[in-house]
């Protein structure tokens, strides 16, 4: 992808699933990564095995630790190029009338208001560049209904319009903001919610074939074709815009099956790992 040899990225919830393999992505392609999670020992073995990229301790759920991050980053680079808000949990699942307000709190502070955050921080160093490329993580939840637990459909829902507002905004920097909705992407996090255990990938792959237009369980490294090109110059055109890597899953009226599942309560809240 043009663009990207060289270039400064930052990938949130990049210790895991789809961020891990956007980060070996970014990699491949000559990019300095910078791996932002709070699952630490995941992350440092990612880095690890990817000559020159850094990890940094990060909790989107804390202002002061994303400002840490995009401070550090300009510290140790001298600026930003792409910044992909990735991190995310499944938070507050089960029926509506049975919803915890604990829970449905984290949910919405992880998922929405932490992507606002990573965005003010983010534009705060790009707009002096007067340049850079902004990814958000949405979900089908977002856009059909059944298609994910209540709350975290919401803060999906939320996450694509801001994209949008702030992509207006932003556009008179040179600053592009672009959505990626994933769909069904076998990870820890989806597993948690398809099949009760997150380390039951497998078991999650077989559930999970079949919900959208092709025959299979879609796999983080299939999403990171796409992010690498919403961040590359190959994208340059493009800005509030949602790309959906999803085989089809949103136009296809999504899956009443994981509909079924979601609702009943079968995910776990997943405080730790805030990886997609």
């Amino acid at each position: 992808m043009r663009g990207l040899n060289g270039a400064v990225v930052v990938v949130t919830g990049g210790a895991a699933g789809i961020g891990a393999a956007c980060v070996e992505r970014f990699h491949a392609e000559g990019a300095q990564v910078v791996v932002a999670d709070v699952q630490e020992e995941l992350g440092r073995e990612l880095v690890a095995r990817l000559d020159g990229a850094e990890f940094v301790r990060t909790d989107v759920a804390d202002e002061t630790s994303i400002a840490a991050l995009v401070d550090t980053v300009v510290e140790r680079h001298g600026r930003l190029d792409v910044f992909f808000a990735n991190a995310a949990v499944f938070g507050a699942v089960g029926p509506i009338a049975e919803q915890r307000t604990a829970d449905v709190d984290l949910t919405i502070t992880v998922n929405l208001r932490g992507v606002l955050l990573c965005l003010k921080h983010a534009a705060r160093v790009m707009q002096p560049q007067r340049s850079g490329s902004i990814i958000v993580t949405a979900s089908p939840g977002g856009i059909v209904g059944g298609a994910g637990p209540h709350v975290y459909s919401a803060t999906k829902a939320g996450v694509i319009g801001l994209a949008r507002s702030v992509a207006a905004e932003l556009r008179d920097w040179g600053i592009r903001v672009n959505t990626l909705v994933p769909g069904a992407v076998v990870s820890q996090m989806t597993a948690s919610a398809v099949v009760g255990d997150a380390n039951a990938l497998d078991a999650a792959t077989e559930a999970m074939a079949g919900t959208a237009m092709l025959d299979r369980a879609g796999q983080p490294a299939d999403i990171a074709g796409a992010v690498a090109f919403l961040a590359s110059e190959d994208a340059r055109y493009m800005t509030g815009s949602e790309v959906f890597v999803d085989a089809g899953y949103t136009h296809a009226s999504g899956s009443a099956a994981f509909a079924r599942e979601s609702y009943a309560g079968r995910g776990a809240l997943l405080e730790g790992g805030r990886s997609s």
